[in-house]
């Protein structure tokens, strides 16, 4: 099943280059021919470039913002992915789209050495859709709160961006699964930024308020 899976995205991607040697393709006509695979390859190729350990600015709100569009997108019954008007127009070259097609291809044939389907229940039905809606959006906020200084702000919820693409593109349940634990531990590594903030924060005013007394006393 899982190969079936990879054969179809697979097609559909060599589909989009063939179309392109006749006429241009737009991203729009491409997201199309990917049919259900739309949402999925396309936020796995999106957050890639979040995958570093140092913040990357007001970038990450822009991404964070398109994640959690996308999820709703998907709450909302949306087929393909609804980009901006500007960007769905974009048309590329078929030397392009090669490019591209050929790099996804191989990170998908190279990541689905370690996935199989299994519990296709979070995959699946109604059920899901919600799940696959619900990591984005949430994983979509957590990328677009502005952390300026926190290192990896970026990296966790692109994690759980990243497994729930990956679990969706393979129908691998495990990887939601990984994709929520990601979730849980970025909300935890962001929740430990505050309160230390508010403790420093807290302690310097203590400090300050003694240095005060002492001065004027």
């Amino acid at each position: 099943m899982a190969k079936s899976n990879h054969r179809a995205l697979i097609e559909a991607l060599h589909g989009i280059v063939k179309s392109a040697e006749h006429r241009p393709v737009s991203i729009k006509q491409g997201l199309l021919k990917l049919n259900h695979f739309g949402f999925s390859f396309i936020s796995f190729l999106l957050v890639l470039p979040f995958m570093q350990p140092f913040p990357v600015g007001p970038i990450s709100v822009l991404g964070g913002v398109t994640f959690a569009a996308f999820g709703w997108q998907i709450l909302k019954g949306y087929a393909v992915p609804r980009l901006p008007q500007k960007i769905d127009d974009i048309t590329l070259s078929v030397d392009n789209w090669r490019r591209i097609t050929n790099a996804a291809i191989k990170l998908i044939q190279w990541t689905g050495k370690f996935t199989k389907p299994r519990l296709l229940i979070l995959i699946q039905g109604p059920l899901g859709v919600r799940i696959e809606a619900l990591c984005l959006i949430f994983a979509g906020i957590l990328m677009a709160v502005p952390f300026g200084i926190l290192p990896l702000n970026n990296f966790f919820p692109g994690l759980a961006i990243l497994f729930c693409a990956l679990g969706q593109l393979h129908k691998d349940g495990l990887f939601v699964l990984i994709a929520f634990f990601w979730l849980l531990f970025t909300i935890f590594y962001f929740s430990l930024f505050f309160i230390s903030l508010y403790l420093l924060g807290l302690e310097g005013f203590q400090n300050f308020s003694h240095w005060l007394h002492q001065l004027f006393s």
